[in-house]
C-alpha cells in the first residue's frame, strides 16, 4: 500500500509539473481605441493646422523700413501650380483619391477628407507665393522654372521618391534665388538719394532696374520656416484614409 500510494504521490506531482510548464501568461493586448484616436488626430487636427499655417506665413513679408507686416497675396500663376502639383500627387500616388472620397465613407468623413485636401491646395499656393519674387524681371523667370518643371513632370514616368526629389531641388533652389542672391542684391530701405548713390550705387541700379522690393533680412527665416512646415505636412500626408477602425468612428 504504501508503494502505491508513493507511486500516486509522484504521478501527481508529475501532471502538475506538466500543466504548470504548459500554463503561459497571456499578452497584454493593445488598445485599439488609442491607435485609432492618434490616427484621427494626425488627419484631421495636425495636418490642417500645419497646411493652414504654411498658408498664413507663405504670404506674410516684414517691410525693411518699418518692420510692419506685410501680407502679400498670391497672384492666379500660385494657384495653377498648386494645381498642377495635387495632380502630380495623384499621379505619383501620394494622394490616392478612390482613398479620400467614396461612396461607402460617412458624409462627415467625405467633408472632413474635402476640408484636408483644400488646406493642402492652399498651402501649396502659398509656398509658390514664398518662393517666386513679388514683382519685375526675376518674378518671371523662376515662374517659367517652375512651370518648365512641373509642366514636364506631368508627363514623365516616376513615383513618389522621384517627385519629392524633383520638388526639393527645385523648391531649394527657388529659395537661395530669392532670399540670398536677390536679397543681398536689394539694397536697404529708409536711404536718401544721396546715401544711395555715395555710398553703393551699384546695389541702388540693380533694385530699381529689377524692381526689388525691400524687405527685412527676417522674412527669408519666416519662409524657411513656412517651407520646412510644409514638407513636414507631406511627409505626414496619408495616401488613403480607409481604416475600418477609424471609420467606424466617424460617423
Amino acid at each position: 500500500m504504501s508503494e502505491e500510494l508513493i507511486r500516486e504521490t509522484q504521478d501527481a506531482e508529475v501532471l502538475e509539473e506538466r500543466t504548470s510548464a504548459k500554463i503561459v501568461t497571456a499578452p497584454k493586448k493593445r488598445d485599439p481605441d488609442r491607435g485609432t484616436s492618434n490616427v484621427l488626430y494626425l488627419r484631421y487636427l495636425v495636418l490642417p493646422t500645419l497646411f493652414l499655417s504654411v498658408a498664413l506665413l507663405g504670404g506674410l513679408r516684414i517691410a525693411g523700413e518699418d518692420g510692419a507686416f506685410v501680407f502679400f497675396r498670391p497672384p492666379l500663376v500660385c494657384l495653377i501650380f498648386a494645381a498642377i502639383l495635387i495632380v502630380l500627387f495623384v499621379r505619383a500616388g501620394v494622394i490616392k483619391l478612390d482613398g479620400w472620397f467614396s461612396e461607402s465613407f460617412p458624409p462627415l468623413k467625405n467633408v472632413a477628407n474635402g476640408f484636408v485636401l483644400v488646406t493642402l491646395f492652399s498651402a501649396a499656393t502659398q509656398v509658390f507665393n514664398s518662393l517666386l519674387p513679388e514683382q519685375g524681371l526675376p518674378f518671371w523667370i523662376v515662374a517659367f522654372c517652375f512651370f518648365w518643371t512641373l509642366w514636364n513632370n506631368l508627363f514623365a514616368d516616376f513615383d513618389a521618391r522621384k517627385l519629392f526629389r524633383s520638388l526639393g531641388g527645385l523648391f531649394g533652389l527657388a529659395f537661395v534665388a530669392k532670399y540670398l542672391v536677390l536679397a543681398n542684391l536689394t539694397a536697404p530701405a529708409g536711404r536718401t538719394w544721396f546715401e544711395a548713390l555715395t555710398e553703393n550705387p551699384g546695389q541702388e541700379a540693380i533694385t530699381r532696374l529689377l524692381d526689388l522690393p525691400r524687405y527685412a533680412g527676417s522674412t527669408g527665416y519666416i519662409q524657411f520656416f513656412a517651407v520646412g512646415l510644409f514638407l513636414l505636412g507631406l511627409y505626414l500626408f496619408p495616401a488613403t484614409t480607409i481604416d475600418k477602425a477609424a471609420d467606424s468612428n466617424i460617423t
